[in-house]
């Protein structure tokens, strides 16, 4: 029964969960309601806050199938629960209107993925389930997503478009031909309106969800009790600041979701063309979209509904919603396996593989080009939330939670905070019964001691440091959209920086060309654009082999490709949309050299000869292109010289890919060695290849011909050198980074040398610093997964190992201290390929790389964000610095993701900086250090108001007394309000410093600090109230007595002023109250003093102005309202608590030997007695076949 009880949803993925089946229970559910009228509503209250106790206090367990309630918990570290009703589609009204295969498949919940074998699924889905009839399919939705049962698999699984599972040969064999009515209608129903709705939520709503808050019922539990005992003035102060902190709350809310919605309300509602089975076109609206449906992109371009792939045609498309470039695309059809020359049908069409042929939701169609007679068209395969938008907005809407110490921490403390509360509740309730109070009294003045324990400002006061910090970072042009992260930015010890656009110059600019004679290498050249060169393939594979396109007469595309078309000054030209109209093919792209840089012609000697000079024109058609692929790292295109028979065919792409598809003999012999002095200064280098093909190729064929059957035999034609520049502070912030003990790493989809070369020139590698390469190969033909260790300056020297001496092993060094293990003499680089094969087959070895990996080449997003990861599982605080482009996921999952891009993009990231350069990254750090100190000297202020309040309250309980309610409006407004919101102000200090600020508020020097001056202040205010007995003036208070005017003094009283003619039946008016009230008033201002750190997180305390003057200003008033000074011997005791604290808590810890909390520090510290590590050069390490699971591996040494 257990195992039908609980099962995982989600298995593997990001958001996987684990599901439990709960039915209601009337008994139980009657018990409950009992105990809501029995609580006057408080468990209501606990189990609206408690999903996990509502579902279990109303329910009985039941099996997962049959269940009307399911109880979900995340399995990642923070362990949340949701819950979920069980609803049930009804599919009776469908019933003839789809292919009765498809409805019983969906009816028995088999609704995983479009079927692409009726007939074969049929038999399959009535054998699963018996009671196909009923038609009806049950599902829950949580965050967005709908659940569907699922028979066969007997769980629930979430509804999939055709991204999953389907081949490429059946999109264009079984998809292509567009959805009957019908099925469309029934694809509707199970599917669900096509739309990413985020809906803005009333402020009524908003209202009741931050009200029921426990903070605020707590407020509200607080204003209660002290209106019942008369404080209405503090009732009504904590009902103002309440009342203004959830209007600023609605406000900022409010104003996330409008941007949010404003976002994706772009193409929420257009009317789209679709294709119907009998080829007619039925306009529709895009919410009616399903997967499965043929879209007709119009020739004016479109903003995409949703997730397509192209079928028929080519799309410019700008993708800086989803990417952060705003670089136009051009996408084209997908290969059709069965007319291509290699039949690769078994391909899966996978939209993140076949990006170049996916339209994505959100993204702006700008142009099309088609064939005559033939529309554009693109097969609908995600809708609604599971596009690529609807992912990312999802991201947005439900993010995980932030794990921040300081918050648990704070927890902690509220709850020792409460513990104190309850003892007082105890105290007060025996002392007041002891003296024979009412019951009325006891009750009231029993609870207000919880309320006094724990302050309902202290969430106000927290937010305060934050909100400054944020109005500082927006000066200096950083915006953050969510503010609780700036804390975190404090305690940042690493970041990862994307290297193009980020440390480097956006565009790259042309440093020459190295071009290939007979196989050998020329010198280089600086100019292309000269006569010599105008015809011949180089130029001319410069000039063809990209994709740019005239866009509103502007040429636009890839800036490499632009850089490399602008070196040879060719002018471009492209067939409008009538010449295409007009022909029965796709009129060619043209490109042709200026007519200076041709050979001079002679003129004509009349107008008749002019048809003779055609031939003089040099033009070349582009006719067929493939475009750029980042996993074949190359593109390539078919062009045709005007009046040539036979076809050219160019590629340009990675040199080592290009050289693998020439002819050996016509890639030089030092091609190794060239390449890799380029390399290795920084440079960027492009391989370029060219051959002609056959005759017989006609244009026909070539459109319909793979890009394989074209790019092999290749003539190697030379090398393009691209230079990448530095961006001028970039090398000035990783020193100041470094200075500060924050590692730096760098990861790029570059080529691996290039991205070693400028971490060299960045200062990220130092230039004695060793890199060692790891080269990880999947295992192959029965061989397991081995990696292959290099050392960088030694590559050429491979097949030499005795030339490698032995100072090559970098020697380790024992450091002073931990936070020096980063600074060591050795770093690790691999490519994106070796960091999955290491993450799949080396667990064991995944933290040692993350302790000295510094250069990741050639990542794909996904392997972005992974590596975010590998690094936070050992304990790193990780920022994330990027342009935005394809930096979406590392932004988000970082601790501190900082944006270079203003573009749409940037909603994914926390922090965007309006200037593009890393210099924000040590100025968001100074003020998430300052931020985050500002956190802790708040708290510890607001516990020892808290504490110092309790105890004079404790004192005044003992002899049935209380302070005022003019007295606890004077302290809670007047002083701790004025100093919590001025002692927040101080700006972060000038530099980041080596020291990091605490992570936690649980830590020796912090305690020892709040414990001291709790002691000093308990002392004080005892001494002071037990010496006023002593005085021969002293007189014990009776209701009739008037204590504080018969001393003749104008001491200050709250009840005295408010009551002048009354009796004093509260019994506040006495010695004892007026003396704790002033020795806690100068408490309270010592305290704040002494808790407002300055240097060096901070600039010093006497810099903030305001909390200078507050803090000078109610000193006078104190004083003056006192008529005589008591608290200077106070003072300068106070202030010496910190400091006394730091230096005896070293010497008290030093007894025991520290052993480090992060993991990083922890395995530095192994490593360094490890005399395996790092890996000798020339070495192998490989994985155990066997012992697969635990990732274990052995190191075996290649001789």
């Amino acid at each position: 029964m257990d195992k039908e009880e609980r099962k995982i949803i989600n298995q593997g993925q990001e958001d996987e969960m684990e599901i439990y089946g709960y039915n209601l229970s009337r008994w139980k559910l009657a018990i409950v309601s009992l105990g809501v009228i029995c609580t006057g509503g408080f468990l209501l209250l606990l189990l609206y806050w408690m999903p996990e106790w509502r579902v279990k206090a109303t329910c009985v367990r039941a099996a997962i199938k049959d269940c009307d309630v399911v109880l979900l918990r995340t399995t990642d570290e923070f362990k949340m629960w949701f819950c979920a009703k069980i609803r049930v589609l009804s599919l009776e009204t469908h019933p003839v209107s789809s292919p009765k295969s498809m409805s019983n498949k969906l009816s028995n919940g088999h609704a995983v993925c479009l079927t692409e074998n009726p007939t074969g699924e049929n038999r399959h889905g009535i054998s699963k389930y018996s009671q196909a009839e009923s038609q009806q399919i049950r599902y829950f939705t949580h965050h967005s997503v709908k659940y569907f049962w699922n028979d066969t698999i007997h769980n629930f699984d979430f509804l999939k478009g055709l991204d999953e599972g389907v081949s490429c040969t059946s999109i264009y064999e079984k998809h292509s031909a567009g959805l009957t009515k019908g099925m469309h209608a029934y694809r509707k129903l199970l599917y669900g309106v096509n739309e990413i709705a985020v809906k803005v939520p009333s402020v009524f709503k908003l209202l009741i969800k931050e009200v029921l808050n426990p903070f605020y019922i707590f407020q509200l539990f607080s204003v209660i009790l002290w209106s019942t005992d008369e404080y209405y003035y503090y009732a009504l102060a904590i009902v103002v600041m309440s009342i203004v902190s959830i209007v600023s709350s609605l406000y900022s809310i409010r104003k996330q979701y409008v941007m949010l919605h404003d976002m994706v309300a772009t193409h929420s509602t257009v009317r789209v063309s679709v294709c119907r089975v009998n080829e007619e076109i039925e306009e529709i609206f895009s919410t009616d979209l399903v997967p499965g449906d043929v879209m007709v992109i119009p020739l004016n371009g479109t903003i995409m509904p949703c997730d397509a792939v192209l079928i028929n045609g080519t799309c410019i498309v700008n993708e800086s919603m989803l990417t952060g470039e705003s670089v136009p695309v051009t996408k084209t059809n997908l290969p059709n396996p069965s007319v291509d020359v290699k039949g690769i049908g078994d391909e899966l069409y996978n939209p993140e593989t076949h990006k170049r042929h996916t339209l994505f939701c959100g993204t702006t169609v700008i142009q099309t080009r088609f064939y005559t007679g033939e529309l554009v068209k693109a097969i609908v395969v995600r809708t609604g939330f599971s596009t690529s938008k609807g992912q990312l907005v999802r991201s947005i809407l439900y993010p995980k939670p932030t794990d921040f110490k300081l918050y648990r921490d704070a927890y902690l403390f509220l709850l020792c905070l409460v513990a104190v509360a309850g003892i007082g509740f105890i105290y007060t309730i025996i002392n007041s019964i002891l003296n024979e109070v009412e019951v009325g009294v006891i009750i009231i003045e029993s609870l207000d001691i919880i309320t006094i324990t724990v302050p309902p400002a202290l969430p106000a006061a927290m937010t305060a440091g934050i909100v400054y910090a944020q109005r500082r970072l927006k000066k200096i042009g950083i915006f953050c959209i969510s503010p609780q992260r700036i804390n975190i930015c404090g305690q940042l010890n690493l970041v990862c920086f994307d290297k193009t656009g980020t440390l480097t110059e956006d565009g790259l600019d042309l440093w020459g060309i190295q071009r290939v004679e007979n196989a050998r290498f020329l010198s280089p050249e600086e100019n292309v654009c000269n006569e010599m060169l105008v015809k011949s393939q180089f130029v001319a594979c410069l000039a063809t082999c990209h994709s740019l396109t005239k866009i509103e007469g502007v040429l636009s595309g890839d800036p490499l490709d632009l850089k490399m078309f602008e070196a040879i000054g060719w002018i471009l030209e492209e067939a409008t949309e009538e010449e295409t109209a007009l022909h029965n093919r796709i009129m060619p792209t043209v490109v042709r050299p200026p007519k200076q840089l041709l050979p001079e012609s002679t003129p004509a000697g009349n107008q008749e000869m002019e048809l003779f000079e055609l031939p003089a024109i040099y033009e070349i058609g582009i006719v067929r292109q493939f475009p750029f692929s980042s996993a074949l790292q190359r593109m390539s295109v078919v062009a045709r010289v005007l009046g040539d028979k036979k076809m050219d065919a160019y590629m340009k792409g990675a040199p080592e890919v290009i050289a693998s598809l020439c002819k050996p003999e016509t890639v030089p012999v030092d091609f190794q060695n060239v390449l890799e002095d380029f390399t290795k200064q920084g440079f960027r280098v492009i391989a370029l290849a060219h051959r002609k093909l056959e005759s017989k190729l006609t244009w026909h064929k070539v459109q319909n011909i793979s890009r394989d059957a074209i790019e092999n035999n290749m003539d190697f034609m030379g090398l393009i050198i691209m230079q990448n520049k530095l961006k001028q502070e970039t090398p000035a912030v990783l020193e100041d980074l470094h200075k500060a003990n924050i590692r730096t790493v760098m990861v790029t989809g570059d080529n691996m040398l290039t991205a070693v070369s400028v971490a060299r020139d960045c200062g990220m590698i130092l230039p004695q610093d060793k890199v060692i390469i790891a080269e990880a190969l999947p295992p192959k033909d029965g061989k397991v997964a081995k990696i292959n260790w290099h050392y960088a300056d030694s590559l050429t020297q491979c097949s030499h190992p005795s030339a490698i001496a032995s100072e090559a092993i970098p020697v380790k060094l024992v450091h002073d201290s931990l936070e020096d293990l980063q600074m060591t003499r050795y770093h690790f680089a691999m490519n994106g390929k070796s960091f999955s094969v290491i993450l799949e087959h080396f667990q064991d070895l995944v933290p040692k790389l993350m302790l000295h990996g510094t250069v990741f080449a050639r990542m794909a997003p996904d392997q972005k964000t992974q590596l975010i990861e590998a690094l936070q599982n050992v304990d790193y605080f990780v920022g994330m610095c990027g342009d935005g482009a394809n930096d979406c996921g590392a932004l988000k999952r970082a601790h501190g993701g900082i944006s270079l891009s203003e573009l749409e993009a940037s909603v994914a990231s926390p922090f965007t900086s309006k200037t593009p350069s890393i210099s924000c990254v040590p100025n968001l750090i100074r003020e998430g250090r300052a931020a985050l100190i500002t956190s802790f000297c708040v708290f510890k202020f607001m516990a020892l108001y808290s504490i110092i309040q309790y105890f004079s309250v404790t004192l005044l309980y003992s002899i049935l007394s209380n302070l005022g309610d003019f007295q606890f409006l004077f302290i809670d407004l007047a002083i701790i309000l004025v100093v919590v919101f001025t002692m927040s102000l101080n700006p972060a200090w000038k530099e980041l410093v080596a020291q990091r600020p605490p992570s936690g508020l649980i830590s020796g020097a912090l305690l020892f600090s709040v414990l001291s001056q709790i002691i000093i202040c308990i002392g004080f205010q005892s001494l002071g109230f037990f010496w006023v007995k002593q005085q021969p003036w002293y007189e014990v208070w009776h209701p009739k007595s008037d204590a504080c005017n018969a001393t003749g003094s104008l001491l200050w009283n709250s009840s005295h002023l408010d009551n002048e003619t009354e009796l004093d039946e509260h019994n506040i008016q006495n010695y004892e109250n007026t003396t704790v009230f002033f020795i806690s008033s100068f408490q309270y201002l010592i305290v704040a003093i002494a808790f407002s750190k300055g240097k060096p997180f901070r600039q010093p305390c006497y810099k903030n102005y305001f909390f200078v003057f507050s803090v000078i200003f109610l000193y006078v008033f104190i004083l003056f309202i006192m008529l005589y000074p008591v608290a200077s011997v106070d003072q300068v005791l106070q202030e010496s608590v910190d400091r006394w604290g730091k230096c005896c808590l070293p010497w008290a810890l030093s007894c025991g030997k520290k052993i480090p909390k992060a993991k990083y520090m922890y395995l530095a510290q192994e490593l360094l007695v490890d005399p395996e590590w790092p890996p000798k050069p020339q070495t192998t390490t490989e994985a155990k076949g066997l012992v697969k699971e635990n990732g274990s591996c052995q190191i075996i040494t290649i001789t």
